[in-house]
């Protein structure tokens, strides 16, 4: 009992790489001692798994638009614009406007992937270990700082030009016109560009730390043997 208190003690106090590989060590592992190599190798292939199951959804159409955890929905100040377009009758005005901002942010996340392999190949030993023993959405933390700006960057243009693909730059028109024709409603004229970029930033980064909790907390969704091995360690923190 005091050693495993040892053990713990020393996995969240250590700083260097040959300390932490020392405790790493000691731990029976079924399959050997693992490496940290394994250890980084492991992580890497959580977060592949994510951004292969989990992201690549959200590029299929309605992959936001009828999945309720990233459905972008208008802001805040935008939230009359639709109660008072459905109050009047036209609902499906409104849901149109709503489709056409989905739309646009599958059509950025197809932009993702290249950003994401990148970040994970990056993944040092120090970092895994942090990952690994850190909070249920760790992995998603680390990429989210390692990729928000270059996603953003990638997102905006592409969401840009969705909107004038599809003609969403007159639906919006035509929609806040109808609005605005509203008797006594306040006058609105946002530009959407940037919201959607945020909430497609966002959805992407859910998906991501729903995969990882899976993996995290259901030894059933660890498909690989360094996997299992790898998430062992977790398990003991």
């Amino acid at each position: 009992m005091r050693k495993s208190l040892f053990i713990l003690l020393a996995i969240f106090t250590l700083n260097s790489c040959a300390e932490l590989q020392g405790v790493v060590d000691s731990l029976p592992q079924g399959g050997g001692v693992l490496s940290n190599t394994d250890i980084a190798s492991g992580l890497r292939q959580a977060l592949d798994m994510g951004i292969e199951k989990q992201v690549t959804k959200l590029t299929k159409t309605d992959g936001f638009y009828k999945n309720e955890l990233v459905k972008i929905l208008l802001p805040a100040e935008l939230q009359k614009v639709d109660k008072g377009l459905r109050d009047i009758g036209l609902g499906n005005l409104a849901d149109e406007g709503l489709k056409v901002l989905n739309r646009a942010a599958e059509d950025a996340v197809k932009e993702a992937t290249p950003i994401f392999v990148n970040a994970v190949k990056e993944i040092t030993f120090a970092d895994a270990r942090n990952i690994l023993l850190g909070t249920d959405d760790a992995a998603t933390q680390y990429l989210t700082s390692k990729t928000q700006t270059s996603l953003y960057d990638k997102f905006h243009p592409v969401i840009n030009n969705s909107f004038a693909k599809v003609g969403a730059d007159q639906i919006w028109q035509n929609l806040i016109n109808r609005y605005n024709s509203i008797p006594f409603t306040s006058k609105v004229n946002p530009d959407l560009t940037d919201y959607v970029t945020e909430q497609a930033l966002e959805g992407v980064y859910t998906m991501i730390a729903v995969e990882e909790k899976e993996i995290r907390n259901k030894v059933g969704a660890r498909s690989t043997d360094l996997l299992r091995r790898v998430f062992a360690l977790q398990d003991r923190k």
